[in-house]
């Protein structure tokens, strides 16, 4: 009996993975080289807005301390 289920579970988990694989054979492919120089020209047109880049001021900055911890 243990035979029939490992088998039907083996069975199953292949019909997964190869599921999964058509579904990713089906997808459209896009070169590295174009992909890294579209994520760069976005980059460079979106790093006046970045706080990373730009840093956040104090007054619109939501995680500044609202008061000066003290300990006694």
């Amino acid at each position: 009996m243990s035979g029939k289920v490992c088998s039907s579970n083996s069975i199953i988990h292949a019909r997964r993975v190869v599921d999964q694989l058509r579904v990713e054979a089906s997808m459209e492919r896009i070169k590295i080289s174009l992909t890294a120089a579209e994520l760069v020209q976005y980059c460079r047109d979106h790093r006046r807005s970045d706080p990373l880049l730009t840093g956040i001021s104090a007054s619109s900055n939501p995680f500044k301390d609202k008061k000066t911890c003290v300990l006694l």
